[in-house]
């Protein structure tokens, strides 16, 4: 359904009545600063952006988008890879101005609004020396991250972030606001963790707090070749569970902390997150260590909210896909440093994740993340500086991605760009998908939360 601008414009002027100041519509100052997300290909041009203050007024703006049959985008951090957070000529519910977090310190749990970012959230908890794992990036919101997921700097510790999910708050399509939990609304509860947005609008979630003072953390930067590509994965893999790395594999950028002759060639930018003791994580590093001689070595003992330092407001042009490998060996490794090389992009990258422990300990059906099993994830990237070379760098990392890919044929929904339902399928895999689409059928029969990795209700 397509509105005349007449109505459209009819539709601002009740929404900025109805909330006083938290309405942005084109003309407006700071339109294109609040309409902007992450994924700098994308340049959406919404009707309204809402800004609502709690789950009543969410279920307002729902209302609104539901009765005019315009497109409803929802926001937290804005860093989905295929832009799902804003949306041309419809509605934006905006949650950024819900950032309220309840810490029970004693219970160990806390109750965010989904408005938070995962640096936002783990300095209010690393003030009570506890965590909640999140994702890689500080200015990732908790809202996205968590509905697909969130695999980040504690996944082999404590598991996915909803494997800490005990419940949420949630505005269906409906207008309902319901609390979801184990025993509330079970069916939705499964898909909440790990089914995306597809559901509802998640306003508030309760997580569960591991005491966590500090870890032996940091970035560690060697030199890239096949010999230390295996050897870093084969290492994280040997690791104990308190070990989680995220490795780049990239030309090197020049960082302050670099030697700069190693300026451009490929490197392992690797983060590494120990969260036990002291003395264990320096002996553990100390093996990554012995790979070659570091390039730069910033690992070190550190409160777990310094894991997310500051960052910088970016919108890269950029090429994605993901994928699960079932092992780096020496082929594998030398076909990474292959394609690395022979990219014309500004920064070609890879992203290695090495997965298992307690993440792989939970049930593969016990929640709507079905890559239980899968050893490593992959991240394959390239970004780029002239938005008409567009074609030449997806076809790189299509390319790239299809010479590594191996038995496991999964994808992480979280991090899948504009790929299309085949690609939405593999995220979901043996049953996942059809289980997701009969919750979907309950709560959202019309599929209103569409923009997103869309998973249609199913039909009888």
């Amino acid at each position: 359904m397509t509105l005349s601008v007449e109505h459209t414009t009819d539709l601002v002027r009740a929404l900025r009545r109805e909330f006083d100041g938290r309405v942005i519509a084109p003309g407006d100052s700071g339109y294109d600063q609040a309409r902007a997300v992450y994924a700098g290909t994308v340049d959406r041009r919404p009707a309204a952006i809402v800004r609502p203050r709690d789950a009543a007024q969410v279920a307002r703006v729902v209302a609104v988008a539901r009765e005019s049959g315009l497109p409803l985008a929802v926001r937290s951090g804005g860093h989905s890879n295929a832009g799902h957070g804003v949306c041309d000529g419809g509605v934006v519910v905006d949650l950024r101005g819900m950032k309220r977090i309840d810490i029970d310190v004693e219970g160990r749990t806390a109750w965010a609004e989904a408005g938070l970012t995962a640096r936002e959230y783990t300095v209010a908890a690393g003030a009570h020396g506890l965590a909640t794992g999140f994702g890689d990036t500080g200015t990732v919101g908790i809202g996205g991250l968590t509905l697909g997921g969130g695999i980040g700097y504690l996944v082999r510790k404590h598991g996915l972030t909803v494997d800490d999910l005990l419940a949420a708050e949630i505005v269906t399509a409906a207008g309902e606001i319901l609390h979801v939990d184990a025993e509330h609304h079970p069916d939705l509860f499964w898909a909440l963790r790990g089914g995306g947005g597809n559901f509802g609008v998640v306003t508030r979630f309760r997580y569960r707090l591991h005491e966590l003072p500090s870890v032996v953390g940091g970035m560690l930067v060697l030199p890239a070749t096949a010999q230390t590509v295996h050897g870093f994965v084969a290492e994280a893999e040997a690791a104990p569970e308190e070990l989680s790395t995220i490795a780049d594999v990239m030309p090197a950028p020049p960082l302050p902390f670099l030697p700069e002759e190693h300026h451009g060639r490929l490197a392992i930018m690797a983060m590494m997150c120990f969260a036990g003791p002291e003395e264990e994580g320096r002996r553990v590093v100390d093996r990554f260590r012995a790979l070659a001689p570091p390039l730069a070595d910033l690992v070190q003992p550190m409160l777990y909210a310094a894991i997310y330092p500051a960052e910088e407001d970016l919108h890269p042009i950029a090429e994605f896909t993901n994928l699960f490998l079932d092992r780096v060996d020496h082929d594998t490794a030398a076909t990474i440093i292959h394609y690395l090389r022979s990219s014309t992009a500004a920064l070609p990258a890879i992203q290695l994740r090495v997965l298992g422990g307690k993440m792989a300990r939970i049930p593969v059906d016990a929640t709507a993340f079905p890559h239980r099993r899968s050893r490593i994830m992959a991240n394959v990237a390239a970004i780029y500086d002239d938005p008409a070379e567009s074609s030449l760098h997806r076809a790189w990392v299509a390319e790239f991605a299809a010479a590594i890919r191996q038995s496991d044929r999964g994808a992480y929904v979280n991090f899948l760009a504009d790929e299309g339902g085949e690609r939405v399928r593999a995220a979901y895999p043996n049953g996942a998908y059809e289980r997701l689409a009969a919750v979907k059928a309950v709560y959202d029969p019309d599929n209103l939360f569409r923009l997103n990795q869309n998973i249609p209700p199913a039909t009888t």
